[in-house]
């Protein structure tokens, strides 16, 4: 009995294009925080050809602080369950009065010292805009009043039409990052929606953090 072979052929495709929207970890949120059910509208912007490209593997934010690794082109993403969960934490913060609550949400120390092109940018940080940071969520807290203790975080609205990638040297900055003003924390008091603003968020490794609350200080 005669068994015919059958020939088989392959074709070469060509490779697939590399993806910018890596999965990216978040600072880990304080241990006591307000995670919130919360939605972000969050900007989509178009990648610059001479912005960074690297797409890095997910981190364990338990071991390794984010600041400490090279940015990415990557966007910050509306299902970032880290996002939702600081800006929840800066909520709780202001309903506390207690601006430690809030530091996961603040643009991280080790990561302004490589984006910034300034003498001591981590002096700056924590002088200036830390400084700033704690007043503004003093001062929140104040105009909370009395309902403080009755306000429920809901949500955070971020102006996806203003946001844009950053070139290097445009902002006294080294390398890049994706900058958004506008946003808005929305809160309930008695089952009336109020808000607060979010002066300016900025990027790192496709997540959103504070860098001014209220106003440019």
């Amino acid at each position: 009995m005669v068994v015919g072979l059958a020939v088989w052929a392959c074709t070469r495709g060509e490779p697939p294009a590399p993806s910018l929207d890596a999965a990216v970890a978040s600072l880990p949120p304080p241990n006591d925080h307000t995670a919130g059910d919360a939605s972000a509208l969050l900007p989509v912007a178009s990648a610059a050809s001479a912005a960074p490209t690297t797409t890095a593997a997910p981190v364990d934010d338990q071991k390794i602080d984010p600041g400490t690794l090279p940015q990415t082109h990557d966007k910050p993403s509306k299902t970032s369950a880290g996002f939702v969960e600081r800006m929840g934490a800066l909520f709780r913060a202001v309903v506390k009065d207690d601006p430690s609550f809030a530091l996961s949400a603040f643009f991280p120390i080790a990561a302004y010292e490589q984006v910034k092109a300034i003498a001591n940018p981590a002096s700056d940080w924590k002088h200036r805009l830390v400084s700033a940071y704690e007043r503004d969520i003093h001062a929140l807290h104040t105009s909370l009043g009395e309902s403080a203790a009755r306000a429920k975080f809901i949500r955070v609205e971020v102006p996806e039409a203003r946001a844009r990638w950053v070139e290097p040297n445009e902002e006294t900055n080294k390398i890049g990052y994706y900058r958004v003003y506008g946003a808005r924390v929305v809160y309930d008091v008695d089952g009336v929606e109020r808000s607060f603003d979010v002066s300016s968020l900025i990027s790192w490794r496709g997540e959103w953090y504070v860098v001014h609350l209220t106003g440019f200080r």
